[in-house]
């Protein structure tokens, strides 16, 4: 038995947007309800495109979305790169989603929360937790919230076997995802004997699905890697001309300084300045360079945003 992996979209969505009971599961065991009456017991599928109410506002696209029996809704996305742009846009497609509940001379206390779930397959903060929460706060009080708005990024690279004090459920789910591939052999036992779990199993053999969906699975793969590719070439190009730059800087505040140690303080300094330059360099210049080279091959929109976390209108700026 050959399986495909969960992250990819074409599975991502069949599992999570194709089946109420698995979303449901997924969502209950992922999000931070703080007690069982907050857990979801049934979803209506969304339509996850957030078409604006007139042609000149913006248009986004998530992976899954759905609501449940009291309204609140629920965005489910899976962000295999990390951008500098991917929290901007999870806000505005949250906030387009939470204000569209509304028409106009509505009644405020009619708007119902929107939880807005990120699986990253990547890292992208110095912390060592993998689960991030976030919720618009007091700054000088956390206690008080203002609630509507709750954000929850898994950065998935960093979820490993010592986490598994955490929730059963949470531990199996993100198991699911980082475990199961296309080099698959045998689905641990603790997998198989939960029923949700290996019903999203048994959605990624490859039987389940046709030879043109397997041709785009494949793609997706490709473009994926050429992407790292060209995100790799670009850092270490970053890393070079940031070195240099700080080098240069770093030598010329230590001569005028005068001093040795001015001259060695000057030089460490720069080299930080430098690296950290150069690699938010590159690997921006990477993301627009491949996004232009997808937009060449006639790869559809969606595919590319999903792909590099740009705009519609930052990719259609590109030659």
């Amino acid at each position: 038995m050959r399986y495909l992996n969960p992250k990819a979209d074409l599975t991502f969505k069949k599992v999570f947007g194709e089946h109420p009971d698995l979303v449901i599961s997924f969502l209950n065991a992922l999000l931070p309800f703080e007690t069982p009456e907050d857990e979801i017991t049934e979803v209506e599928y969304l339509n996850p495109e957030l078409v604006p109410r007139t042609p000149l506002h913006k248009d986004s696209i998530v992976d899954v979305r759905c609501k449940d029996h009291i309204g609140r809704q629920f965005i489910v996305e899976m962000q295999m790169m990390w951008t500098s742009a991917y929290k901007q846009r999870v806000l505005f497609n949250a906030s387009k989603a939470y204000v569209s509940q509304l028409d106009k001379g509505g009644d405020y206390q009619l708007l119902q929360p929107v939880y807005s779930l990120n699986l990253v397959n990547d890292t992208f903060s110095d912390s060592e937790t993998y689960y991030h929460d976030y919720r618009i706060v007091e700054v000088a009080d956390t206690q008080e919230v203002i609630e509507g708005l709750r954000f929850i990024f898994i950065e998935l690279p960093k979820f490993t076997p010592k986490n598994y004090g955490d929730k059963k459920m949470q531990v199996l789910w993100l198991r699911y995802l980082t475990e199961i591939n296309e080099k698959t052999v045998e689905v641990p036992e603790e997998l198989r004997e939960n029923p949700e779990i290996n019903k999203a199993v048994t959605q990624l053999e490859e039987s389940a699905f046709t030879e043109g969906q397997l041709l785009g699975y494949e793609k997706f793969w490709d473009i994926i890697s050429t992407e790292k590719m060209h995100i790799s070439s670009a850092i270490h190009d970053g890393i070079e001309k940031g070195l240099k730059q700080g080098l240069k800087q770093g030598l010329k505040q230590g001569l005028k300084q005068g001093l040795e140690q001015g001259l060695e303080q000057g030089l460490e300094q720069g080299r930080k300045e430098g690296l950290k330059e150069g690699l938010k360099e590159g690997r921006e210049e990477s993301i627009r360079k491949m996004a232009s080279a997808l937009k060449r091959r006639n790869v559809p929109m969606d595919i590319i945003m999903e792909t590099t976390g740009l705009t519609a209108e930052e990719i259609n700026s590109l030659p």
